[in-house]
Protein backbone atom coordinates (compact mmCIF):
# COMPACT_ATOMS: atom_id res chain seq x y z
CA UNK A 1 0.00 0.00 0.00
CA UNK A 2 1.50 3.35 -1.30
CA UNK A 3 2.03 5.54 1.85
CA UNK A 4 0.19 8.50 1.84
CA UNK A 5 1.75 10.68 4.48
CA UNK A 6 5.48 10.48 4.51
CA UNK A 7 6.26 13.40 1.91
CA UNK A 8 4.56 15.64 4.08
CA UNK A 9 6.84 17.63 6.58
CA UNK A 10 5.93 18.15 9.80
CA UNK A 11 7.58 20.29 13.07
CA UNK A 12 8.98 18.05 15.77
CA UNK A 13 8.25 20.60 18.12
CA UNK A 14 4.08 21.44 17.26
CA UNK A 15 3.93 17.66 18.62
CA UNK A 16 2.97 16.25 21.66
CA UNK A 17 2.82 12.71 22.54
CA UNK A 18 0.85 10.98 25.73
CA UNK A 19 1.17 7.71 27.46
CA UNK A 20 -1.15 6.64 29.80
CA UNK A 21 0.39 4.27 31.84
CA UNK A 22 -0.67 1.70 35.07
CA UNK A 23 1.72 -0.83 36.23
CA UNK A 24 3.69 -1.27 32.78
CA UNK A 25 7.11 -1.54 34.26
CA UNK A 26 7.24 -4.63 32.48
CA UNK A 27 6.46 -2.87 28.85
CA UNK A 28 6.94 0.87 29.20
CA UNK A 29 10.64 0.85 28.19
CA UNK A 30 9.97 -1.21 25.09
CA UNK A 31 7.31 1.33 24.21
CA UNK A 32 8.99 4.62 25.10
CA UNK A 33 12.39 3.05 23.32
CA UNK A 34 10.50 2.02 20.13
CA UNK A 35 8.84 5.86 19.77
CA UNK A 36 11.97 7.93 20.51
CA UNK A 37 14.99 5.65 19.57
CA UNK A 38 13.32 5.00 15.35
CA UNK A 39 13.32 8.47 14.05
CA UNK A 40 15.37 11.23 14.22
CA UNK A 41 12.44 13.40 14.02
CA UNK A 42 11.11 12.21 18.05
CA UNK A 43 14.68 13.99 19.01
CA UNK A 44 12.29 17.49 19.49
CA UNK A 45 9.34 15.98 20.44
CA UNK A 46 7.81 15.66 23.74
CA UNK A 47 7.00 12.88 25.13
CA UNK A 48 4.67 12.79 28.26
CA UNK A 49 3.77 9.43 30.39
CA UNK A 50 0.91 9.79 32.43
CA UNK A 51 0.87 7.03 35.30
CA UNK A 52 -1.99 6.60 37.29
CA UNK A 53 -0.42 5.63 40.61
CA UNK A 54 1.85 2.53 39.17
CA UNK A 55 2.73 0.33 42.23
CA UNK A 56 5.18 -1.68 40.03
CA UNK A 57 8.22 0.30 39.96
CA UNK A 58 7.02 1.91 35.88
CA UNK A 59 7.79 5.70 37.79
CA UNK A 60 11.13 4.34 37.87
CA UNK A 61 11.63 3.05 35.04
CA UNK A 62 10.45 6.19 33.02
CA UNK A 63 12.82 8.45 35.04
CA UNK A 64 15.92 6.15 34.07
CA UNK A 65 15.11 6.55 30.76
CA UNK A 66 14.80 10.73 30.98
CA UNK A 67 17.76 10.46 32.27
CA UNK A 68 19.60 8.39 30.39
CA UNK A 69 18.74 9.23 26.88
CA UNK A 70 15.30 10.60 26.40
CA UNK A 71 15.55 14.19 28.07
CA UNK A 72 12.78 15.22 26.30
CA UNK A 73 10.52 12.67 28.25
CA UNK A 74 7.98 13.75 31.18
CA UNK A 75 6.29 11.70 33.87
CA UNK A 76 2.74 12.81 35.61
CA UNK A 77 0.91 12.02 38.17
CA UNK A 78 -2.84 10.82 36.67
CA UNK A 79 -4.92 10.64 40.11
CA UNK A 80 -7.59 9.58 38.53
CA UNK A 81 -5.92 6.41 37.16
CA UNK A 82 -7.84 5.98 33.95
CA UNK A 83 -6.19 6.47 30.07
CA UNK A 84 -9.23 9.01 29.46
CA UNK A 85 -8.20 10.91 32.47
CA UNK A 86 -4.44 10.90 31.53
CA UNK A 87 -4.68 12.26 28.65
CA UNK A 88 -6.82 14.95 29.41
CA UNK A 89 -4.37 15.89 32.28
CA UNK A 90 -1.63 15.55 30.26
CA UNK A 91 -3.02 18.35 27.58
CA UNK A 92 -4.00 20.78 30.89
CA UNK A 93 -0.57 20.58 32.08
CA UNK A 94 1.71 19.83 29.23
CA UNK A 95 0.61 20.91 25.93
CA UNK A 96 1.88 24.18 25.34
CA UNK A 97 0.96 27.26 22.95
CA UNK A 98 3.68 25.83 20.74
CA UNK A 99 2.11 22.35 20.51
CA UNK A 100 -0.93 21.99 17.82
CA UNK A 101 -0.74 17.74 17.04
CA UNK A 102 -1.66 15.24 19.98
CA UNK A 103 -0.71 11.83 19.19
CA UNK A 104 -1.94 9.16 21.69
CA UNK A 105 -0.15 6.00 22.16
CA UNK A 106 -0.38 3.04 24.71
CA UNK A 107 2.10 1.66 27.14
CA UNK A 108 1.82 -1.85 26.23
CA UNK A 109 2.47 -1.67 22.18
CA UNK A 110 5.67 -1.43 20.75
CA UNK A 111 5.95 1.23 18.00
CA UNK A 112 6.95 0.92 14.18
CA UNK A 113 9.84 2.94 12.98
CA UNK A 114 8.49 7.01 12.62
CA UNK A 115 4.52 6.51 13.82
CA UNK A 116 4.63 9.35 15.11
CA UNK A 117 6.02 11.33 12.42
CA UNK A 118 3.43 9.28 10.13
CA UNK A 119 0.50 9.77 12.53
CA UNK A 120 1.34 13.77 12.48
CA UNK A 121 2.07 14.09 8.75
CA UNK A 122 -1.15 12.60 8.05
CA UNK A 123 -2.95 14.87 9.81
CA UNK A 124 -1.42 17.42 8.54
CA UNK A 125 -1.72 16.32 5.10
CA UNK A 126 -5.68 16.36 5.79
CA UNK A 127 -6.42 19.55 7.16
CA UNK A 128 -10.18 19.29 7.09
CA UNK A 129 -9.48 16.28 9.52
CA UNK A 130 -9.95 16.72 13.20
CA UNK A 131 -8.40 13.10 14.19
CA UNK A 132 -6.48 10.49 12.33
CA UNK A 133 -7.07 7.16 13.51
CA UNK A 134 -4.85 4.10 12.28
CA UNK A 135 -5.11 0.08 11.77
CA UNK A 136 -4.56 -2.40 14.33
CA UNK A 137 -3.45 -5.88 13.11
CA UNK A 138 -4.30 -8.28 15.92
CA UNK A 139 -1.62 -10.34 16.98
CA UNK A 140 -0.91 -13.66 19.72
CA UNK A 141 1.96 -15.19 21.55
CA UNK A 142 0.53 -18.06 22.70
CA UNK A 143 -1.94 -20.91 20.86
CA UNK A 144 -5.08 -19.27 22.34
CA UNK A 145 -4.32 -15.89 21.88
CA UNK A 146 -3.01 -16.36 17.93
CA UNK A 147 -6.53 -17.90 17.56
CA UNK A 148 -8.09 -14.80 19.06
CA UNK A 149 -5.93 -12.52 16.87
CA UNK A 150 -7.05 -14.34 13.45
CA UNK A 151 -10.77 -14.60 14.66
CA UNK A 152 -11.13 -10.95 15.94
CA UNK A 153 -9.92 -9.66 12.65
CA UNK A 154 -12.59 -11.54 10.46
CA UNK A 155 -15.92 -9.40 10.40
CA UNK A 156 -17.60 -12.15 12.78
CA UNK A 157 -14.92 -10.78 15.50
CA UNK A 158 -15.22 -6.99 14.95
CA UNK A 159 -18.20 -6.46 13.10
CA UNK A 160 -16.48 -5.39 10.10
CA UNK A 161 -14.69 -2.39 11.79
CA UNK A 162 -12.70 -0.61 9.27
CA UNK A 163 -9.63 0.09 12.11
CA UNK A 164 -9.66 -3.90 12.94
CA UNK A 165 -7.23 -5.39 10.48
CA UNK A 166 -9.03 -3.04 7.15
CA UNK A 167 -6.55 -2.51 4.15
CA UNK A 168 -8.49 1.44 2.75
CA UNK A 169 -7.99 4.72 3.64
CA UNK A 170 -11.18 6.92 4.13
CA UNK A 171 -13.69 8.76 6.16
CA UNK A 172 -14.68 7.02 9.23
CA UNK A 173 -17.09 7.47 12.03
CA UNK A 174 -14.96 6.00 14.53
CA UNK A 175 -11.30 3.98 14.62
CA UNK A 176 -8.66 3.64 16.80
CA UNK A 177 -7.52 6.84 18.27
CA UNK A 178 -3.87 8.05 17.51
CA UNK A 179 -3.30 11.88 16.36
CA UNK A 180 -5.86 14.70 17.24
CA UNK A 181 -5.47 18.05 16.04
CA UNK A 182 -5.08 19.94 19.66
CA UNK A 183 -7.77 22.48 18.70
CA UNK A 184 -10.27 20.09 18.14
CA UNK A 185 -9.89 17.83 21.68
CA UNK A 186 -10.22 21.34 23.25
CA UNK A 187 -13.16 22.85 21.40
CA UNK A 188 -15.01 19.26 22.57
CA UNK A 189 -13.35 18.90 25.93
CA UNK A 190 -10.94 16.18 25.11
CA UNK A 191 -12.48 12.94 26.51
CA UNK A 192 -14.79 11.92 29.40
CA UNK A 193 -12.56 10.81 31.77
CA UNK A 194 -15.63 9.14 33.76
CA UNK A 195 -15.30 6.51 30.99
CA UNK A 196 -12.81 3.34 31.78
CA UNK A 197 -13.77 1.76 28.17
CA UNK A 198 -15.30 3.04 25.26
CA UNK A 199 -13.57 6.33 25.81
CA UNK A 200 -12.30 6.91 22.15
CA UNK A 201 -15.79 5.84 20.68
CA UNK A 202 -17.79 8.54 22.97
CA UNK A 203 -15.46 11.17 22.14
CA UNK A 204 -16.28 10.66 18.29
CA UNK A 205 -20.01 10.69 18.56
CA UNK A 206 -19.20 14.23 20.31
CA UNK A 207 -16.78 15.33 17.47
CA UNK A 208 -18.83 14.02 14.94
CA UNK A 209 -22.13 16.10 16.60
CA UNK A 210 -19.94 19.35 15.78
CA UNK A 211 -18.30 18.96 12.27
CA UNK A 212 -15.41 16.81 13.18
CA UNK A 213 -14.32 14.04 10.59
CA UNK A 214 -11.87 11.31 11.55
CA UNK A 215 -9.63 9.99 8.73
CA UNK A 216 -8.80 6.41 8.75
CA UNK A 217 -4.76 5.91 7.42
CA UNK A 218 -4.81 2.41 6.54
CA UNK A 219 -1.01 2.44 5.16
CA UNK A 220 -0.24 3.06 9.32
CA UNK A 221 -0.85 -0.13 11.29
CA UNK A 222 0.00 -0.51 14.47
CA UNK A 223 0.12 -4.85 16.09
CA UNK A 224 -2.30 -5.46 18.84
CA UNK A 225 -1.46 -7.98 21.66
CA UNK A 226 -4.57 -10.49 22.29
CA UNK A 227 -5.13 -11.96 25.34
CA UNK A 228 -3.62 -14.77 26.23
CA UNK A 229 -6.18 -16.58 27.93
CA UNK A 230 -10.16 -17.18 27.85
CA UNK A 231 -10.49 -15.07 31.39
CA UNK A 232 -8.58 -12.30 30.22
CA UNK A 233 -10.52 -12.33 26.92
CA UNK A 234 -13.92 -12.55 28.73
CA UNK A 235 -13.29 -9.61 31.06
CA UNK A 236 -11.89 -7.40 27.89
CA UNK A 237 -14.48 -7.91 26.35
CA UNK A 238 -16.97 -7.21 29.08
CA UNK A 239 -15.86 -3.54 29.52
CA UNK A 240 -15.94 -3.21 25.81
CA UNK A 241 -19.52 -3.90 26.10
CA UNK A 242 -20.33 -1.84 29.01
CA UNK A 243 -18.24 1.12 27.75
CA UNK A 244 -20.29 0.90 24.16
CA UNK A 245 -23.55 0.33 26.16
CA UNK A 246 -22.62 3.72 28.07
CA UNK A 247 -22.07 5.71 25.17
CA UNK A 248 -25.46 4.74 23.54
CA UNK A 249 -27.20 5.81 27.00
CA UNK A 250 -25.06 9.17 27.39
CA UNK A 251 -25.86 9.76 24.08
CA UNK A 252 -29.14 8.56 23.38
CA UNK A 253 -28.14 6.90 20.17
CA UNK A 254 -29.56 4.15 18.29
CA UNK A 255 -26.87 0.98 18.50
CA UNK A 256 -25.76 -0.33 15.19
CA UNK A 257 -26.78 -3.82 13.79
CA UNK A 258 -23.38 -5.50 14.60
CA UNK A 259 -23.57 -3.91 18.03
CA UNK A 260 -26.98 -5.08 18.77
CA UNK A 261 -26.24 -8.21 17.53
CA UNK A 262 -23.95 -10.11 20.29
CA UNK A 263 -26.89 -8.80 22.87
CA UNK A 264 -29.21 -10.60 20.93
CA UNK A 265 -27.55 -13.73 20.33
CA UNK A 266 -26.79 -14.07 24.06
CA UNK A 267 -30.51 -12.98 25.17
CA UNK A 268 -31.83 -16.29 22.35
CA UNK A 269 -29.34 -18.67 23.72
CA UNK A 270 -30.05 -17.54 27.30
CA UNK A 271 -34.63 -17.82 26.28
CA UNK A 272 -33.61 -20.72 23.99
CA UNK A 273 -31.87 -23.23 26.99
CA UNK A 274 -34.63 -21.94 29.34
CA UNK A 275 -37.51 -23.13 27.01
CA UNK A 276 -35.82 -26.16 25.92
CA UNK A 277 -36.57 -27.69 29.74
CA UNK A 278 -40.00 -27.44 28.23
CA UNK A 279 -39.83 -27.81 25.01
CA UNK A 280 -36.85 -29.54 23.73
CA UNK A 281 -36.92 -28.92 19.92
CA UNK A 282 -36.21 -25.15 21.16
CA UNK A 283 -32.12 -26.65 21.54
CA UNK A 284 -31.87 -26.08 18.06
CA UNK A 285 -30.79 -22.40 17.96
CA UNK A 286 -28.34 -22.85 20.80
CA UNK A 287 -26.91 -26.59 18.63
CA UNK A 288 -26.57 -24.48 15.63
CA UNK A 289 -24.16 -21.75 17.37
CA UNK A 290 -22.48 -24.55 18.42
CA UNK A 291 -22.13 -25.97 15.52
CA UNK A 292 -20.84 -22.29 13.90
CA UNK A 293 -18.13 -21.60 16.48
CA UNK A 294 -16.84 -25.53 15.61
CA UNK A 295 -16.67 -24.46 11.51
CA UNK A 296 -15.08 -21.14 12.58
CA UNK A 297 -12.55 -23.13 14.58
CA UNK A 298 -11.83 -25.44 11.44
CA UNK A 299 -11.40 -22.57 9.28
CA UNK A 300 -9.08 -21.11 12.08
CA UNK A 301 -6.90 -24.53 11.72
CA UNK A 302 -6.84 -23.66 8.03
CA UNK A 303 -6.59 -20.26 8.09
CA UNK A 304 -3.71 -20.61 10.29
CA UNK A 305 -2.26 -23.78 9.16
CA UNK A 306 -2.41 -24.90 13.20
CA UNK A 307 -4.12 -26.97 15.22
CA UNK A 308 -4.04 -23.90 17.50
CA UNK A 309 -6.95 -22.86 15.09
CA UNK A 310 -9.38 -24.62 17.25
CA UNK A 311 -9.42 -22.39 19.79
CA UNK A 312 -10.45 -19.60 17.25
CA UNK A 313 -14.64 -20.98 17.85
CA UNK A 314 -14.40 -20.87 21.44
CA UNK A 315 -12.44 -17.41 21.50
CA UNK A 316 -15.07 -15.90 19.26
CA UNK A 317 -17.76 -17.49 21.31
CA UNK A 318 -16.00 -15.76 24.57
CA UNK A 319 -15.56 -12.43 23.02
CA UNK A 320 -19.27 -12.05 21.81
CA UNK A 321 -21.11 -13.61 24.75
CA UNK A 322 -18.47 -10.93 27.32
CA UNK A 323 -19.54 -8.32 25.09
CA UNK A 324 -22.91 -8.83 24.82
CA UNK A 325 -23.29 -9.46 28.44
CA UNK A 326 -21.14 -6.27 29.40
CA UNK A 327 -23.56 -4.54 27.12
CA UNK A 328 -27.20 -5.64 28.60
CA UNK A 329 -25.63 -5.30 32.26
CA UNK A 330 -24.51 -1.65 31.30
CA UNK A 331 -27.86 -0.93 29.83
CA UNK A 332 -29.91 -2.17 32.55
CA UNK A 333 -28.00 -0.59 35.21
CA UNK A 334 -28.66 2.67 33.31
CA UNK A 335 -32.38 1.86 32.74
CA UNK A 336 -32.48 1.56 36.50
CA UNK A 337 -31.02 4.61 37.49
CA UNK A 338 -28.15 2.95 39.10
CA UNK A 339 -25.02 2.85 36.37
CA UNK A 340 -22.46 4.21 38.06
CA UNK A 341 -21.21 7.79 36.88
CA UNK A 342 -17.78 8.85 38.39
CA UNK A 343 -17.01 12.83 38.67
CA UNK A 344 -16.11 14.04 35.41
CA UNK A 345 -12.84 15.84 35.38
CA UNK A 346 -12.44 16.52 31.39
CA UNK A 347 -9.65 18.85 29.98
CA UNK A 348 -10.96 22.22 29.79
CA UNK A 349 -12.62 24.04 27.08
CA UNK A 350 -9.93 26.95 27.13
Amino acid sequence: MADESIAVDVDPAHVIVVVPALNEAQHIADCLQSLASSDPFMANVRIVVADGGSTDGTQAVVEELRDRCFPNLSLIDNLDRLQSAGLNAAVDRCAGPEHTILVRCDAHAVYPEGYVRRVAAALEARPEAASVATVMDARGECCFARAAAWVVDTPLGSGGSAHRGGTRSGWVDHGHHAGFRLSWFRQIGGYDSSFSHNEDAEYDVRLGRVGGRVWLAADIRLGYLMRDTPRKLARQYWNYGCGRARTVHKHHLRPKLRQLAPAVNMLLLLLTGLWATLWPPALAYPLAYLMALAAVSLIGVVSLRSVCGVFAGPALGILQMAWGAGFLSERLAALRGSAHRPPNTSVSRS
